[in-house]
């Protein structure tokens, strides 16, 4: 393992219009921290200063995604404020409050073992689970050192989207220390709720059932999408998690999950939830101390 995480210089921007009324800006063609954290600040700084007309701001992977009026802001005038706000700002000096998010998971669990099993055939390694050719082409000795290497270092939410409260999340470890798996051969036609998945170097944390590719690892108690906003930490949104917050996915047993599942379905869980001002250099300099201090914020 590394120290620190090598930089990625990043190509100049590319600046696409979406009909009438919306702006597409792709950072960089791969997904990296740089890239993702360049999205991260410029639509918080977008938002910040509250530009005329613009619906809504979503960022991505390595890109983001305007939605603005037209009748209110000129898409060509908007195009010339984004290429000077990226000028103007470097990521190693941005800083922005990120919530940390404990996500208590039960790998391996009979729910999506049950579902894998009835997807064979769709997957390139028809007699191992899902964990077993994850731990095996990435060349980890047993399905539980994988697990511990799934839930050893917390995951930055990089974009939600697909279906509504999905987050895509990336660990926060060097390039070379990163799982990747792919996706199934052919999609799967079920997938549990909550069930947590990984694909490419992304985990996913599916909200509601239904179909898809990503190799299952187990599946959470908690909800990530409250649609009648019935738990108190779903007040302001539906969606719990946002893009820029930081996921620590923290084993758990079988009892531990039944307890969870018990308070959320009788609406008394409370997530915990700690807060950091996120400094993507210091990130940099030391992602494995950096890592410890933010997941410390949960036992404060």
């Amino acid at each position: 393992m590394t120290n620190g995480i090598q930089r990625q210089e990043l190509s100049s921007p590319r600046y696409e219009y979406g009909g009438d009324d919306q702006i597409f800006v792709e950072l960089s063609e791969e997904m990296s921290f740089d890239a993702n954290f360049a999205a991260q600040a410029i639509t918080q700084e977008i938002r910040d200063r509250d530009l005329p007309g613009i619906v809504e701001v979503a960022p991505a992977n390595a890109s983001y995604l305007l939605r603005f009026d037209p009748a209110e802001q000129d898409p060509d005038d908007l195009i010339e404020e984004l290429k000077e706000l990226k000028e103007e700002i470097d990521i190693t000096d941005y800083t922005w409050e990120a919530r940390v998010i404990d996500v208590p998971v039960l790998y391996d669990d009979p729910w999506t073992h049950e579902t894998l099993m009835q997807f064979r055939e769709r997957h390139q390694d028809p007699d191992a689970t899902d964990l077993e050719y994850s731990a095996r082409i990435n060349g980890f000795d047993s399905v539980e050192a994988f697990v511990d290497a799934h839930s050893g270092a917390p995951q930055m939410v990089t974009m939600v989207g697909f279906v509504p409260g999905l987050p895509f999340t990336f660990q926060m470890v060097p390039r070379e220390d990163q799982i990747e798996v792919p996706k199934y051969v052919q999609p799967r036609t079920a997938t549990p709720s909550r069930a947590i998945g990984y694909g490419g170097a992304f985990t996913a944390i599916y909200p509601v059932k239904g179909a898809g590719g990503y190799q299952l690892f187990g599946r959470t108690p908690v909800e990530v999408l409250d649609v009648d906003q019935e738990l108190a930490d779903f007040q302001e949104s539906m969606v719990l998690p946002n893009p820029g917050d930081i996921l620590n996915y923290r084993q758990i047993d079988r009892q531990e999950y039944d307890a969870i599942r018990n308070e959320v379905e009788d609406g008394t869980y409370e997530y915990n939830i700690g807060t950091i001002d996120f400094r993507p250099e210091e990130f940099f300099e030391d992602p494995h101390g950096y890592n410890q201090r933010i997941t410390e914020v949960l036992n404060q």
